[in-house]
């Protein structure tokens, strides 16, 4: 499944309804119709090729659009500020998982397999 790790508590926001837009400065290569998992971290990646094995797998979603970032998005997106030049990720069909194991956050999107806990 293609991954996106999210420093906290963005992840939980997400996973919990209260986080519906994703603000990022590119644009993903996703369908609609297409699951990603979102990866909670704990801390920014900042440099190419870094990862931290210490993720856990919160939220499955999908990029419903992709769109200039504006004002009015500021709370949808959780955010602290408002900046031009970003894009807003329309998130949809969010659906909170458990899976207890650690598994990679990396940058970008990327394939991670997870194991769901069951029940």
């Amino acid at each position: 499944m293609k991954a996106l790790s999210i420093v906290a508590p963005s992840g939980t926001k997400i996973a919990n309804g209260m986080k519906t837009l994703e603000i990022r400065k590119w644009k993903p290569s996703l369908r609609p119709d297409e699951d990603l998992l979102i990866v909670e971290n704990t801390r920014f990646l900042r440099r190419e090729n870094e990862t931290d094995q210490d993720g856990r797998a919160i939220a499955i979603v999908r990029v419903q659009k992709v769109r200039p970032f504006v004002q009015a998005d500021v709370d949808a997106a959780c955010a602290s500020y408002f900046e031009e030049g970003w894009l807003a990720w329309e998130l949809t069909d969010i659906r909170k998982i458990s899976c207890s194991k650690p598994v990679l956050a990396a940058r970008g999107i990327y394939d991670l397999q997870v194991d769901l806990d069951q029940g």
